[in-house]
């Protein structure tokens, strides 16, 4: 990836060279249409009080019941959206581990592989974990590897 700056535009441009339009490709051009932004702000709740913060602060998502919550590093939040509109309104950061949970990328400390069932997260500096299915963890692995071809 390569920035260059021109003083003389009038306007900024993206331009995306690649050998073939690819879903990875496709994604980039979303994320920067977008640019940056979420269709509409994410709210915490616990209890009576609303809290205002970062989804960047979120180790993960999960459902419980019929409720959402969001997991920091030592509490958790309610949030009135459910997964599948939070898949679509969080920072690339994020993925889908399980069919109730969404993990952020950026948090995750180790993975305890277990080929039979679900691997567990574990997160730094606390003592929360979530597992991701079989089926997602291949998911994973492909997320993390792009991440990688990038940097």
């Amino acid at each position: 990836m390569r920035i260059e700056v021109d003083p003389n535009l009038e306007e900024d441009e993206i331009v995306i060279s690649c050998k073939a339009v690819n879903d990875s490709v496709l994604e980039i051009q979303r994320l920067a249409l977008e640019g940056g932004k979420t269709e509409g702000a994410i709210r915490f709740y616990k209890g009576d009080s609303e809290y205002f913060f970062t989804a960047d602060q979120v180790l993960f998502f999960e459902t419980s019941g019929e409720d959402v919550f969001a997991h920091t590093v030592d509490d958790s939040f309610e949030v009135k959206q459910r997964l599948y509109r939070l898949e679509k309104i969080l920072p690339a950061n994020f993925a889908r581990i399980s069919k109730s949970a969404i993990l952020n990328l950026d948090k995750i400390y180790s993975i305890s592989r277990n080929i039979t069932s679900a691997s567990k997260v574990s997160f730094l500096n606390s003592h929360k974990h979530v597992y991701i299915s079989r089926h997602y963890y291949r998911l994973l692995k492909q997320r993390f590897e792009e991440r990688i071809k990038f940097e």
